[in-house]
C-alpha cells in the first residue's frame, strides 16, 4: 500500500557545530577528556554529514516516520493518534546556533521522557504544525465517520418493555399474595 507524503524535514548543517561544541565543553569542563577533543573534531568534520544525511522525518497521512543511523538504522513509525505531545526545546546553546530540539511523546509509552527526538530541523515549528494540524484532521474525521447513537425508542420497544414490565408486576403479585 503506498502512502502519500504530507511533509519531510530538512536538517540544519548547524547541527555538526552544534555537536562538535557540546563535545568541546564537555570535555574542556571534564578534563579527563581533553586529549579527545581532536578526536571528536575530526569525527564531527568527518562523519557529522553522514549522520545528517542519514537523518529523516516524514510526515504521512496517518504516521510519522523517523530515521537515522549510519551503522545501526533505526526507524521509528509513530501512529499520529498516539501522539500525546510534541515538544520543542531549545537551550542555550541551541539558541547559539538557532536549532529546535522536537520531541515526541505517545499514549502508551513506558519510562520517562520522549519516545522520538530530532534535533536540527529547519524550521521546526512549521513541520511541528504540520504534525498537529495532520493529526487533528485524523481525530475529526474518525469523528465524523462514526455512526451517532440512536437514542430514540422504537414504538414496538416500549410495547414489548411495557408488555414485560407487566409480566413483572404479574410475577410479584404471584409471590406476594402467596
Amino acid at each position: 500500500m503506498k502512502t502519500t507524503i504530507l511533509a519531510s524535514a530538512a536538517f540544519d548543517p548547524k547541527v555538526k557545530a552544534y555537536w562538535m561544541l557540546t563535545w568541546v565543553l564537555i570535555s574542556g569542563v571534564t578534563l579527563v577528556f581533553i586529549p579527545l577533543i581532536p578526536v571528536v573534531i575530526l569525527l564531527v568534520l568527518f562523519i557529522g554529514q553522514r549522520i545528517l544525511n542519514a537523518m529523516s522525518a516524514e510526515l504521512m497521512e496517518r504516521k510519522l516516520v523517523v530515521r537515522r543511523g549510519i551503522w545501526f538504522k533505526v526507524e521509528k513509525s509513530i501512529p499520529l493518534e498516539k501522539i500525546t505531545d510534541v515538544g520543542m526545546t531549545q537551550g542555550p546553546l541551541m539558541r547559539l546556533f538557532d536549532l529546535q530540539l522536537l520531541s515526541f511523546e505517545t499514549a502508551g509509552q513506558s519510562g520517562e521522557g520522549a519516545l522520538v527526538s530530532m534535533l536540527g530541523i529547519v524550521n521546526a515549528a512549521d513541520f511541528r504544525e504540520k504534525i498537529l494540524e495532520q493529526k487533528d484532521s485524523l481525530q475529526d474525521a474518525q469523528t465524523s465517520n462514526k455512526e451517532p447513537i440512536n437514542t430514540t425508542l422504537q414504538a414496538n420497544d416500549i410495547a414489548e418493555l411495557t408488555s414485560s414490565v407487566k409480566r413483572i408486576e404479574g410475577l410479584l403479585t404471584a409471590i406476594l399474595n402467596k
